[in-house]
């Protein structure tokens, strides 16, 4: 594809020179690039690292078994928040695909998105290595790497998306096929009450923890185990806009912005699928 071209193209300029991200490379390059110092590291913002707390990047990825030597795909990266993260993980010993939005998408902030992150990446290509980009837009765009050849597919936060468009199960699909036998798909949303229907989920961000999970297995996959990672307790769920009514969007602007600051950000389920051997 031709922005894989031009991204390969950045790196083997860049490998020739001393980019911003020297001191990772040279940790990385000792064994000792880890999570956690790449989830704090001088590369990200102190907005990003101030997200740490309540995202939890570091036991959500250690949770779905993130491994240095495994072809990842990142569905839907935006502005590659774990990216940052994961893509220097993987860059030496394994790869990383990026399933990012396509120039083609019918929401108009999709392409800019997607220019944005590709930005990004050819910005620091000493930092994130040889990444590949691949567009998705159901039905038409769902080749989000080769057939069975990925160990572990990621998402974070965009089911209820998905679902908003009535396309969950184009989605669920494509993960099931980009995934090798044994692979393992990494599910974090937003979580509704228990008893929520669809129109809560069409409409509020929030998703029932048994809707997933229907989604996964009516697509083939094993549900593994559940994590508690991301909970938050204090999150109702019922706001006047939805979860975007809490922190970092803050919707309803200055109206009752300390109440939600407090309650922080959503409630967080965190979930493990595994495609099948047989």
């Amino acid at each position: 594809m031709k922005l894989t071209k031009t991204i390969t193209s950045t790196l083997i300029i860049g490998a020739l020179t001393c980019g911003a991200s020297s001191v990772l490379a040279q940790n990385h390059a000792e064994g000792t690039m880890t999570l956690e110092a790449l989830a704090n590291g001088h590369h990200r913002s102190a907005e990003n690292i101030a997200r740490n707390a309540p995202r939890h990047p570091v036991e959500t990825l250690e949770f779905f078994g993130l491994e240095p030597t495994m072809t990842v795909i990142e569905i839907l990266p935006a502005g590659g928040w774990y990216t940052e993260i994961i893509a220097p993980f993987v860059r030496d010993e394994g790869k990383f695909y990026a399933a990012h939005f396509s120039p083609n998408a019918s929401l108009s902030y999709m392409p800019a998105s997607l220019h944005g992150f590709e930005a990004k990446l050819t910005d620091t290509p000493s930092l994130y290595g040889k990444i590949t980009v691949r567009h998705l837009n159901p039905p038409h765009e769902v080749a989000i790497a080769p057939p069975g050849s990925a160990d572990m597919a990621l998402t974070f936060r965009n089911v209820h998306n998905w679902i908003m468009a009535g396309q969950e199960h184009e989605y669920f699909d494509a993960f099931y096929t980009a995934l090798k036998p044994g692979g393992i798909l990494g599910v974090v949303e937003h979580r509704a009450l228990p008893d929520a229907g669809m129109e809560v989920m069409e409409t509020s961000g929030y998703v029932t923890e048994a809707y997933v999970k229907e989604l996964a297995a009516t697509a083939g996959f094993e549900f593994v185990a559940a994590s508690e990672i991301n909970a938050n307790p204090h999150d109702a769920t019922v706001y006047p806009a939805g979860v975007w009514t809490l922190p970092p969007n803050y919707r309803l602007g200055d109206t009752d912005r300390a109440r939600y600051q407090e309650i922080g950000e959503s409630d967080r389920m965190t979930l493990k699928f595994r495609k099948p051997v047989n």
